[in-house]
């Protein structure tokens, strides 16, 4: 789509929302006006939050119909230097380090959909011209089928245009229908003929030096597999900001997250120390052949989600190690949305349940729990796993018992759950029990809609928790307690009410009451001053309770599901 076309489309829209539209203003009405700020046409608009204070109204429109269009700022984009520089933010110790001149080649690919020509013009001159020509080998785009008319048009040309002057340098690959990241990067990667293959994505910028540190520490060890540090480029701004060591993990939903920084690397005293990390954020590098042993890439994940917990858990179990490389930087853009899955918890869980029963064993049912769906029966196709499953058996892979002792000791499991999900009153069959306000630290009754805030656990001891099943950074669990004086319930951390004797014990079976053991009072629901329900301490009045799933053999009746 044009720029012309994203205007006339932007204008009809506004229209039919009946705002006003902006009118070229005559002669006279532009001496008047010129000295006026233009006006703020979307003002909730992420987009303009930190940046286009001087834009006209058909600047507006099109820049936020492009962002709409694709999660980051491609007018602004558009109007950057493709060969931009961008500062060198490594440490002094890296900038002096000596890397050999003789390292394996490289293979870098970049997968993209629906991307910016602007932006994918700046990943590859910047691939270019920060690579040592000598170990650059190729650079290969793979196209998951876009769907954009300026890519469809002149994508094939701008790459011709590159082979011009780099002959035999540049591959293009583009897929006859979507088929997601995972396949995108296995095209990719399948296509790669170098000693090393880097996956990246097409909206980044590699900086000055980042191949080396990666090609020198594969050339020590291939079974490393390297996740370089990503800076950001904010989507608005597109300002690149420096992001801080530190190790790469995951929650039981297996969405990435910081992890905490080891000690035993600061003691080490040198900030380009390659780091252990539990996980991969997504972008990565490694030996191409150590890669195809293990299995290469997943083909089964789908669309978005996931795919780089899989990989993670492959290489560590396999007989590899993820390392991040601080002298190694990659600014890469952060998106507002992604246009191309606006649901992508859709596909998360269902990548997320593939992961579980390939590779996590035992402890499976922390990934069913955190998604809050049943052990069995949850009516999700996951694909066909078999092959993966034999893989492993194949490599003789490690256990994922060994994995978390090992490598990742603070992902805890949480054992002896008997039930779990939305906690509902008989009184009024369309509210949950819900965690409330953060900060006022007692639960709400609400409309069931089934997301975190709304999922309990009931424990084997009798601990109800309520709310998010791992919190990395609080690293503990907030569980229902009776102080035994007044009528409403606190939620306060598991460990300091145990350890300060509050009542946090409950006796609950499927659709009756729920009563604390120390003060005899039940969880109850009354109308509150705006005639909606409140949750109460009271004397039992004979209300009971039914909770979404029971896990088989708890002892708990299963009358409710």
């Amino acid at each position: 789509m044009t720029q012309t076309e994203v205007v006339t489309k932007a204008t009809r829209r506004l229209e039919e929302e009946g705002k006003q539209v902006p009118i070229a203003p005559d002669n006279g009405a532009q001496k008047e006006t010129e000295n006026k700020p233009p006006r703020k046409l979307f003002p909730d608009s992420l987009l303009f939050r930190h940046w286009g204070e001087n834009l006209t109204d058909s600047q507006q429109i099109l820049a936020h119909d492009l962002f709409v269009q694709f999660g980051y700022n491609v007018y602004l984009s558009d109007r950057l230097p493709l060969n931009r520089s961008i500062e060198d933010i490594r440490s002094l110790r890296c900038l002096q380090k000596q890397y050999p001149h003789k390292l394996p080649t490289l293979s870098v690919v970049l997968t993209l959909m629906n991307e910016a020509m602007s932006v994918i013009h700046r990943a590859i001159i910047s691939i270019i011209d920060r690579t040592p020509s000598h170990l650059l080998k190729e650079i290969i785009l793979v196209d998951d089928f876009s769907s954009n008319e300026e890519l469809k048009r002149d994508l094939d040309k701008q790459i011709q245009s590159y082979k011009k002057k780099y002959p035999k340098l540049l591959k293009l690959i583009h897929h006859t229908k979507r088929r997601g990241l995972t396949q995108a990067r296995l095209s990719g990667y399948q296509a790669a003929t170098a000693d090393v293959v880097a996956i990246l994505d097409a909206h980044v910028e590699v900086t000055t030096g980042w191949a080396e540190p990666i090609l020198a520490r594969i050339q020590e060890d291939n079974t490393v597999v390297i996740s370089p540090m990503l800076d950001v480029i904010s989507y608005d701004t597109f300002k690149v900001k420096q992001y801080p060591v530190c190790p790469i993990g995951f929650d039981w939903q297996l969405w990435c997250l910081d992890d905490y920084m080891p000690m035993d690397w600061y003691f080490l005293n040198d900030d380009t120390a390659p780091l252990k990390s539990p996980s991969l954020m997504g972008i990565f590098a490694a030996n191409r052949l150590f890669l195809g042993k293990i299995g290469s890439l997943d083909a089964g994940m789908l669309i978005y989600g996931g795919e780089n917990v899989e990989l993670s858990l492959r290489v560590w179990q396999c007989g590899g190690k993820i390392e991040i490389l601080p002298c190694s930087r990659i600014a890469h853009v952060q998106r507002a949305i992604k246009p191309y899955a606006l649901n992508l918890k859709l596909f998360m869980r269902r990548n997320a349940l593939r992961v579980a029963e390939v590779w996590m064993d035992e402890y499976k049912y922390m990934v069913y729990l955190s998604w809050n769906l049943p052990l069995e029966n949850h009516g999700i196709d996951y694909g066909d796993v078999s092959s993966r499953k034999n893989l492993r058996k194949k490599l003789k892979c490690k256990s994922f018992d060994w994995y978390l002792k090992n490598v990742y000791p603070s992902l805890n499991p949480v054992p002896n759950i008997v039930a779990y999900g939305m906690l509902i009153n008989s009184l009024n069959e369309n509210l949950c029990i819900d965690q409330g306000p953060p900060r006022e630290a007692s639960p709400i009754m609400f409309y069931c809609h089934g997301a975190e805030t709304q999922i309990v656990f009931y424990s084997l001891t009798g601990q109800l928790y309520l709310g998010k099943m791992y919190d990395k950074w609080q690293a503990y669990f907030r569980c229902l307690a009776d102080l035994g004086e007044g009528e409403r319930p606190k939620l306060l951390s598991c460990s300091e009410a145990a350890e300060n004797k509050m009542h946090i014990f409950w006796d609950f079976k499927q659709g009756e009451a729920i009563i604390n053991r120390n003060t005899k009072r039940c969880m109850e629901i009354k109308k509150g001053p705006s005639e909606s329900y409140i949750v109460v301490f009271q004397e039992c009045t004979g209300q009971s309770w039914n909770i979404q799933h029971i896990v088989k053999n708890s002892g708990i009746p299963e009358t409710f599901g």
